[in-house]
């Protein structure tokens, strides 16, 4: 175990680096790139409950999804992270408008505050599609996330509260596809990797 977390760290350092390579304009052309592959997807167009991340800025840009999935007149839910635990929900949001008055957390990440009170995924339905961040992905569906576990934990919660689990697709740069990622037996896999470029869907 202890081996497999120094190859993530060392992993994580290597990635952050590819990605801070990226120029805004490399990042802006892949992340419309990757936006046009997800809205022609089948699982997208048949999805009614979307939790979409917002996106920090080394991660592929989710405001044209947002802004998408509200014109489709589908439910978008958002992160909300819990500070000092691994605790994530999954929140409406009601607008996209609206995501410019979120408040900004210490990690520079907007949510809604602890004492707004929303819908909450698991306790109205669940979801049918998640859009998954993430430092990097393999070929099998395997993901390197930035080692505070909120989705491994939420996905597992996820399968506690209703039957089954959301499909989930992860959003990413090429530079973030890895040859392999070290993994444990609490990590989840995603079903599928949008990225950018020659690089085909990725299935598992």
């Amino acid at each position: 175990m202890a081996s497999i977390q120094a190859a993530k760290r060392a992993l994580r350092a290597q990635l952050k680096q590819r990605l801070a390579s990226l120029s805004d304009l490399e990042k802006l052309q892949q992340s419309q790139a990757v936006t046009r592959k997800l809205l022609s997807h089948h699982r997208y167009q048949s999805a009614q409950r979307i939790a979409v991340f917002l996106n920090m800025p080394d991660e592929i840009q989710t405001g044209d999804i947002i802004r998408d999935i509200f014109n489709q007149g589908k439910a978008c839910f958002i992160p909300r992270y819990r500070p000092r635990s691994t605790h994530m929900d999954m929140v409406r949001l009601n607008s996209f408008e609206e995501i410019n008055l979120l408040p900004v957390t210490t990690w520079n990440i907007s949510q809604p505050g602890e004492e707004d009170s929303r819908e909450e995924a698991l306790t109205t339905g669940g979801l049918d599609l998640v859009l998954v961040p993430g430092l990097g992905f393999d070929r099998k569906g395997h993901r390197l996330g930035r080692g505070k576990g909120y989705y491994d934990t939420f996905l597992e919660r996820y399968s506690h509260h209703l039957s089954g689990r959301p499909y989930t697709i992860a959003l990413t740069f090429q530079e973030q596809i890895c040859d392999s990622i070290p993994v444990t037996e609490h990590d989840f896999e995603i079903d599928e990797v949008i990225c950018a470029g020659d690089l085909e869907t990725l299935k598992k």
